[in-house]
């Protein structure tokens, strides 16, 4: 079953978060994952939830996600986070598409 990791995202320093989004693509990829969802316009339908960037990617499982959040390539990307972004960040398992 696929897997998202769900963030909803303030950005920082801009040139930062340029690297951050760079290597965090790039390990994200190297662990099978992709993007669903990359910032865009949000529309608050409900609740008091206001979110400045939303981000998804599906990895194939939990445990490719769970490997992608532990990995030395994703590391990399952590070394700017701090200075980059501030966010919430969720790991949320899918459901098997019947068919």
């Amino acid at each position: 079953m696929p897997a998202y990791i769900i963030s909803d995202v303030t950005m920082s320093d801009a040139e930062a978060f340029q690297t951050y989004r760079t290597r965090a693509a790039a390990s994200i990829a190297h662990y099978g994952g992709h993007y669903l969802v990359r910032g865009g316009p949000i529309e608050k339908l409900e609740g008091d939830w206001s979110p400045r960037a939303i981000v998804i990617v599906e990895f194939p499982d939990l445990k490719r996600a769970r490997a992608w959040y532990r990995s030395p390539e994703y590391a990399h990307a952590l070394e700017v986070r701090d200075q980059a972004l501030s966010r919430n960040l969720i790991l949320v398992d899918g459901v098997r598409q019947e068919g």
